[in-house]
């Protein structure tokens, strides 16, 4: 059996039950009962500075100009 024969056997067998199975891996990962408040975090962090802009020392702002 020559190199092509073998690796074209190979993904279309055991690669394909591997990615499978670690495509549901991660399904069930980010759909975890504990994922909920990490997951809820992200979503908001675009608006953590809406009330009280960040500080000039913890970034640049948007009207500053850089030379």
């Amino acid at each position: 059996m020559d190199t092509y024969s073998f690796l074209r056997q190979f993904a279309d067998s055991w690669m394909l039950l591997l990615m499978t199975a670690l495509f549901v891996g991660v399904v069930l990962y980010a759909f975890r009962p504990g994922s909920a408040k990490l997951q809820s975090e992200a979503a908001n962090s675009i608006f953590r500075n809406e009330k009280h802009p960040a500080s000039a020392a913890e970034g640049p702002s948007r009207n500053s100009k850089e030379a």
